[in-house]
């Protein structure tokens, strides 16, 4: 089969496989990288081999951006204590510790062991949120989740470019050193300077469909040039992706953005599917051409790489638990986290597409490059499998599970934004100002924490039998030619607009499968 009847069936596989997880209530990450050992024994299953360059930038940088662009800066500033102990401390523990057993074990050079360890380390929090959108948990450990994909990513990353450096150089010598201590600040300096750029140019392209396609430009362009210059990428997307959000709520129209969140999702959701299958097929390649006693020899060992990445990072998540309780410096203005949140955190440490895309990266000519992403791949199948399928019931059995807090804060949002627009209408009182004074009134007496919520979803329901009616009748009018194309078009999309005003929290996101 060509390259693309290869990818079109693989697709095909992967969309039954996610209506299968859906359906059995089998978190799709984890059934991806079974089909990803399912495909790998498949005889005369395609070779897809992709340049070790472009696997980063095309695997990483968008769901990166897509991640960075929704988490606050103000988020950082509040939990960078805990976020620290996760994305940096708990990243270089796991990577050390998996280092040493590469040079003990597996006899692995040290910069060699060290790519091993920086492959491994950084969980993928996305898969931990997409396992855990199931149940209802805490907004904090959410926070904190989602926070540590995006900070853990730069550090494992930075220690994953030395060793290749070394690799490539020989040796550490004090210009990779320079270069390892200007790729932070710079990186964030150049996503910084980008963003600004990008905000210069997207109103000249704002409505279009050359606007959705500038953005993958400018994210793939920014990792680029980030690359090209030295500096950490991962940082500089972080900072470009935050630095155009602060921004872009109040600049962007409605419909560019309805828009451009439904083409990045999906993009997303994409590239996530392929680098598991990709990775299915790799692996294939690479146990076929190993003999039995050192595949034996490297399953044993990726066995014991999995089993130091869980013991190690509980053993920190809970030492960091524990000492935040007692010592305020180590939390800041924060509550101290229970017991049951520290353990949940640590559970939460499946790898994903990182580790995927970073054991994708490496030069054919790597040392032992084979075990090295034969671990990698075993480490996400392993953590996906055991993790995953258990972090559900685990939530339950801490009792965590509906404890969270995004109803309130919906409620009190809610409320505070229809008091301002309640304040705009004040002044006026012709029949339209009336009609929307009524409309913020209700939505602010309802929105209350605890208020009674009848008078709101009656008037959801009214206004969905209205819209149908509508709908019918202007089908009515389209079939009986008196209404063109374009004006159906226009009215329909009205339509779609106001019913999705009225949908509740719930109906407000596409299901990933």
């Amino acid at each position: 089969m060509s390259f693309f009847e290869s990818m079109l069936a693989l697709l095909a596989v992967a969309i039954v496989l996610l209506q299968v997880s859906r359906r059995v209530a089998i978190p799709y990450p984890a059934m991806l990288a079974a089909a990803g050992v399912g495909l790998a024994l498949v005889p005369g299953a395609p070779q897809i081999q992709l340049d070790p360059h472009t696997v980063l930038a095309l695997f990483i940088a968008p769901v990166l951006v897509d991640a960075a662009f929704d988490f606050p800066i103000g988020a950082l500033r509040l939990f960078w204590r805990p976020l620290t102990a996760l994305a940096l401390v708990a990243v270089l523990l796991s990577a050390a510790a998996v280092a040493a057993m590469g040079v003990a074990w597996a006899g692995l050079p040290l910069y060699a062991a060290l790519a091993l360890g920086a492959i491994v380390a950084p969980p993928d929090a996305a898969a931990a949120t997409a396992i855990l959108s199931r149940v209802s948990m805490p907004r904090r450990t959410v926070t904190v989740l989602k926070g540590e994909s995006l900070l853990n990513d730069a550090s494992a990353l930075l220690l994953f470019s030395a060793a290749l450096a070394v690799h490539s150089r020989g040796a550490i010598d004090a210009g990779l050193g320079l270069h390892i201590a200007l790729a932070v600040p710079g990186g964030i300096a150049l996503g910084v300077l980008l963003a600004w750029f990008f905000r210069w140019l997207a109103p000249h392209l704002t409505g279009t469909l050359g606007g959705n396609l500038t953005e993958f430009t400018g994210v793939l362009g920014a990792w680029v040039i980030a690359e090209r210059l030295g500096l950490s990428a991962i940082l500089c997307l972080v900072a470009f992706a935050m630095t155009i959000a602060r921004s872009a709520a109040l600049a962007t129209p409605p419909r560019s953005r309805i828009h451009s969140f439904a083409v990045w999702d999906s993009a997303v959701f994409l590239l996530n599917v392929m680098a598991f299958v990709l990775m299915g097929l790799q692996a294939r390649t690479i146990v076929a051409a190993m003999p039995a006693e050192r595949l034996m020899q490297a399953g044993w060992f990726a066995g014991a790489v999995v089993a130091c990445l869980v013991v190690v990072r509980m053993a920190w998540v809970l030492t960091y638990n524990r000492l935040a309780v007692r010592f305020r410096i180590l939390r800041g203005e924060l509550a101290p986290a229970s017991l049951a949140q520290g353990v949940l955190v640590g559970w939460c440490g499946m790898r994903g597409l990182v580790t995927l895309a970073t054991a994708f990266a490496l030069p054919a000519d790597f040392p032992q490059r084979d075990l090295i992403v034969l671990t990698a791949f075993a480490t996400v199948i392993a953590t996906l499998v055991l993790q995953g399928l258990t972090l559900g019931p685990l939530v339950r059995l801490l009792k965590l599970d509906g404890e969270t807090d995004l109803p309130d804060e919906l409620a009190r949002a809610r409320a505070a934004m229809a008091q301002a627009a309640l304040a705009e209408c004040a002044s006026r009182e012709d029949p339209a100002a009336r009609t929307w004074r009524y409309i913020f009134e209700l939505r602010r007496e309802t929105a209350q924490p605890g208020a009674a919520c009848a008078p709101l979803d009656t008037w959801r329901a009214l206004g969905r039998g209205a819209l149908q009616r509508q709908r019918e009748e202007l089908e009515a009018l389209r079939n009986a030619q008196k209404v063109g194309p374009d004006a159906f078009l226009i009215l329909q999309e009205e339509l779609d607009f106001a019913e999705v005003a009225l949908e509740s929290d719930r109906e407000r996101h596409i299901e990933e499968n």
